[in-house]
């Protein structure tokens, strides 16, 4: 009786070592049986009717000039894995926040990539080559990203080609890109611009924003990398919202698709 006591005994220390922690909502942290998997506070929750973002064991962030001071160990230590970082616009125009959020995320050991938003009134090539140079050709950045959406507000492009115009100024850009970084690019878009473009035909990976349903509900049959599920989270770090992102596999897989 003794010896099965002594074998229960070591059978839970056992247990206990393998439980890891993952931060509740607003990232507070909590122990749990489970993998590590962040699930963040939000300004503006959604009652997800399908399946809920924090479904996916891996997560990230997406910022530009707006997100100031921000703390990048807090972020880190909170579970974000990755950060895309805004870097360009159009042909002339670079986030003024870019070098030092580019910076202080590899420092912190945040994965990054950076996005180049597409003005629709430039040409892709002349936006390609911007985009070029000012980002930095590292090997341990994540793949660039093109944003195409509509800009009703801008004050000087309101312009909205043909769908076939769009998909072959975006598929020009794209060339250009990964010729020079040598990995294959990713779209970023929302559902009016995918849907309205027939965006899925260009065949590069996906990055959808989806912040009141599933992608697969939002994009019927579209194959998808990234998620962009909420304009309004919290994440410890971070002052106001900042827009938070799953990514479609495990874990495992997150560690190949990093590292390239």
């Amino acid at each position: 009786m003794h010896h099965l006591l002594r074998l229960l005994v070591l059978v839970a220390l056992v247990a206990g070592c393998n439980v890891s922690r993952a931060p509740a909502p607003g990232g507070a942290v909590v122990a749990s049986a489970a993998q590590f998997v962040p699930r963040f506070g939000d300004g503006d929750p959604t009652d997800w009717p399908g399946r809920a973002p924090w479904a996916y064991q891996v997560h990230g962030i997406d910022l530009s000039r707006w997100q100031t001071d921000v703390d990048w160990r807090a972020v880190r230590q909170s579970g974000v894995s990755f950060a895309f970082i805004k870097a360009t616009e159009g042909g002339d125009h670079v986030d003024p926040a870019f070098d030092q959020h580019w910076r202080d995320a590899a420092a912190a050991g945040v994965a990054r990539g950076a996005y180049h938003f597409f003005y629709l009134c430039r040409p892709a090539s002349e936006q390609a080559e911007w985009f070029i140079r000012n980002v930095p050709r590292d090997r341990n950045a994540l793949p660039p990203v093109l944003d195409m959406e509509w800009t009703p507000f801008s004050p000087t492009c309101t312009r909205r080609p043909p769908p076939e115009v769009i998909r072959a100024e975006a598929q020009e850009f794209l060339r250009r890109i990964e010729r020079h970084y040598g990995r294959r690019p990713l779209i970023y878009t929302t559902p009016e611009f995918y849907r309205t473009n027939d965006m899925g035909r260009l065949g590069y990976p996906m990055w959808l924003r989806a912040v009141a349903d599933h992608p697969s509900t939002v994009y019927p049959g579209q194959d998808w990398s990234f998620w962009q599920y909420t304009g309004t989270g919290r994440v410890p770090g971070f002052s106001g919202d900042v827009d938070i992102n799953a990514f479609r596999g495990s874990r495992a897989d997150w560690i190949r698709f990093a590292g390239g």
